[in-house]
């Protein structure tokens, strides 16, 4: 039976990917921060220095998922320390690892479109111009350097995936978690901008069906793959089709005010994954209607 390590495992990605390689007929081995009493297969590390030594050494996964580290811009802002120590200090930890206790492990890296910037062209080509505009998206892209680094120097079998804006069940944050928040509270909503920037959005059933694409099909070379659906959405459009899903007849306006760190537009290139196999399930329309159902099934508890 095929093993998979899921790093994160208790996070909004890791979790969606424990279900899928579930389903899929994977060993799947959870690991994270926290206590987890109902997964047989999981492994407890420290917040502080987790040993990863030990996890590689006992578990020998053929495929290592990093679905760790903290995954918000302004926190990075707030904290550049300890974004960096999540983001790149526990990667090399990782690779390291694998070096030492497991070297045939494949190793996929969840990485950002934040390393991107806001791109001078659109649809964004992973051979364009890094300009990260916060430190989550430099940290990010150090963290794509190391895996770089692993398989040229010690021939580890790594890729690191350029995730663009992910969303689904289990979300508590973000831009369709901020809107349902709001339209409990009342009949008008201000948004942040001017709902003219746009982002490139990916469910999170299909995110994690392109990691095991990658790693089946990848080069797995230290390359960067966009993970995304190819199609710009604008912030506006995005939040019409959602509160459209949620049956709610509010109205929204924009406050035209920026947040540090945020890019304008984004919209991948996403040719080179398509070219192994992939292809999304699920449209914007169809996956906030199972983010919105999921959204109501939790009202109710």
């Amino acid at each position: 039976m095929k093993k998979i390590l899921v790093i994160g495992s208790m996070g909004f990605i890791g979790s969606a990917a424990v279900r899928y390689y579930q389903n899929q007929g994977y060993a799947v081995v959870g690991c994270d921060i926290v206590a987890n009493d109902k997964m047989i297969d999981y492994f407890k590390v420290e917040t502080k220095e987790p040993n990863y030594n030990k996890v590689f050494k006992e578990v020998s996964p053929g495929i290592c998922l990093n679905a760790s580290g903290a995954a918000s811009v302004p926190f990075s802002f707030d904290h550049p320390l300890t974004d960096y120590e999540l983001n790149v200090i526990n990667v090399m930890r990782m690779l390291e690892a694998i070096r030492i206790s497991s070297p045939k492990t494949i190793f996929i890296n969840i990485s950002s479109a934040a390393v991107y910037g806001t791109p001078l062209q659109l649809p964004v080509r992973e051979e364009d111009d890094i300009a990260p505009i916060s430190p989550y998206g430099w940290h990010k892209r150090q963290s794509e350097l190391l895996c770089n680094e692993y398989a040229n120097l010690y021939g580890l079998k790594t890729c690191s995936m350029r995730v663009f804006s992910a969303y689904g069940p289990d979300l508590k944050k973000q831009l369709f978690w901020d809107l349902y928040q709001k339209t409990r509270k009342g009949k008008v909503i201000e948004l942040l901008g001017t709902g003219s920037e746009s982002r490139d959005y990916i469910f999170i059933e299909d995110l994690v069906r392109a990691t095991e694409v990658i790693a089946t099909k990848g080069l797995l070379e230290g390359e960067v793959i966009n993970v995304a659906n190819g199609i710009e959405t604008t912030i506006r459009e995005a939040a019409k089709t959602f509160i459209e899903a949620l049956g709610w007849d509010g109205e929204i306006s924009f406050s035209g005010s920026k947040r540090k760190g945020d890019p304008e537009n984004w919209c991948a290139d996403i040719s080179k994954i398509k070219e192994m196999g992939y292809n999304s399930d699920f449209s914007l329309e169809a996956g906030l209607k199972a983010y919105c159902r999921w959204l109501q099934d939790l009202q109710q508890l």
